[in-house]
């Protein structure tokens, strides 16, 4: 049995970044112009690139997605789409040097295989053709709906040395599947993961939600059964997010049909037991892989990270966003693509990239975001390494923090020592309220409860 204090949950509910960034979006602002985002784009350097591309377009709506889409039956919005891809390609190599080193690719959606193997190899094709300089290594994944998945994609995934890739899943219970409006049989999901398999994907990643309407403890435990049968490498558990008042299609669900915060704590509880006892390890708040992964080396080592596309052991790259609503990230900047479809077609027909909104990071940004992505990704800050990188003197820095600090400490979730501030299992679940103290606009989200969803 996990020996997680749960118990110590319900007092720790309450709003709270995710912290994919730091400072997070709401930050992002048209105050960081196009002008400073090509000069930071085009600086010379030798750090390695990470490249997500965003391919917005579904045939329907999932009720619970929090994602930006586009919903469309029509393929020639997806060709259109390509041909613009393309011309985004074209301006980016114009100001970022081509020769630099991609250690990371992600396709993300959307649905990615909404789109045939012709045009996903043609997208990748044109990329490599493009930025050549592929690491023998590079991590390349791809989210997958076991619904849109056939064998020639996996074809043009195979040609393109693809070695991840994550099934949304969700859950196999039929009448969840019905109100959230996306319906899956387990068999889909299963001829989906072995075709996977049979093309010798090593990685295979299965993404579940907690907190769905309709969801029970007995009808998560039977999705579980069925998941484990299925035999992935990692899982990702996430606590669904219902944010009505960003996500229109989250109105459709009848709210009292959503589990009782008490009754998805035993959900989580539940998960984290299962999977433990079946040979999978946790990583950070929701996900799990199995003992031999390489996310442990890197976490005995201290050295895993976490940016948009979640956990990965790729630290130190450029993330570089191309495609509607995509978020790029530099050692001191981040930038978003516009969210509006004819935005983003007019900012390319002028022969710029379809940037809209991003941010300049301060010093107190940069030394702040060190802290706090460490203890979301290692659940610890080694005080002296963020001492010596930045030439501060933690404790004074962090005055306040570590003021606040103290009561997680009293409550045994964290051990704070002269060179470690510790989190141990129960504070790792907890991580997101840990890291708070650290963020320097919290003040101002505190007024609007409705910035986040709820950190347990």
């Amino acid at each position: 049995m996990s020996n997680i204090d749960f118990e110590k949950f319900g007092k720790y509910s309450k709003p709270g970044p995710r912290y994919t960034s730091y400072p997070t979006a709401l930050e992002f602002s048209d105050a960081f112009n196009y002008e400073k985002y090509i000069e930071l784009l085009s600086k010379p350097s030798d750090q390695k690139l990470s490249i997500y591309i965003h391919l917005p377009f579904c045939r329907s709506a999932c009720y619970f997605c929090g994602c930006n889409v586009v919903f469309t039956s029509k393929e020639e919005k997806l060709e259109r789409y390509v041909a613009y891809l393309k011309k985004e390609i074209d301006i980016l190599a114009k100001h970022l040097d081509t020769k630099r080193e991609i250690i990371q690719f992600h396709f993300g959606g959307g649905t990615p295989t909404y789109y045939s193997a012709k045009n996903l190899d043609e997208i990748v094709s044109y990329l490599k053709s493009v930025f050549p300089n592929w690491s023998k290594d590079a991590e390349i994944s791809c989210e997958i709906d076991p619904r849109f998945f056939n064998e020639e994609q996996m074809q043009v995934f195979q040609k393109h040395g693809f070695n991840r890739i994550s099934f949304g899943v969700q859950d196999f219970d039929p009448k969840v599947q019905e109100e959230i409006h996306r319906v899956q049989p387990y068999e889909t999901t299963l001829n989906a993961v072995k075709l996977a398999r049979e093309y010798n994907i090593g990685s295979i990643n299965i993404d579940l939600i907690y907190g769905l309407p309709f969801q029970s403890l007995e009808s998560f435990q039977k999705t579980l059964d069925l998941v484990l049968s299925l035999d992935p490498d990692r899982l990702a558990v996430f606590n669904y997010a219902h944010v009505p008042w960003l996500k229109k299609t989250m109105r459709k669900f009848d709210e009292t049909t959503l589990p009782h915060p008490s009754v998805k704590l035993e959900i989580f509880k539940y998960t984290i037991d299962f999977f433990e006892s079946n040979g999978f390890n946790m990583v950070g708040m929701d996900h799990f892989a199995k003992p031999q992964d390489e996310l442990f080396t890197a976490i005995a080592k201290g050295e895993l990270h976490r940016n948009f596309q979640g956990y990965t052991t790729k630290g130190g790259a450029m993330l570089v966003g191309i495609g509607l609503t995509s978020i790029g990230e530099g050692e001191r900047h981040y930038a978003q693509n516009t969210k509006d479809m004819k935005l983003y077609e007019a900012a390319i027909d002028s022969g710029k990239l379809p940037f809209e909104r991003g941010l300049e990071l301060s010093m107190d940004d940069l030394v702040r975001k060190a802290v706090i992505m460490e203890l979301m990704a290692n659940f610890s800050i080694d005080i002296k390494r963020v001492e010596d990188k930045f030439e501060i003197d933690f404790s004074d820095y962090f005055d306040d923090a570590m003021r606040e600090l103290v009561a997680f400490s009293d409550a045994d979730l964290i051990e704070i020592t002269q060179e470690k501030i510790q989190a141990n299992k129960t504070g790792a679940m907890l991580i997101r309220n840990i890291a708070m103290p650290f963020d320097a606009y919290m003040n101002k989200y505190k007024a609007n409860k409705k910035s986040f969803s709820k950190t347990v």
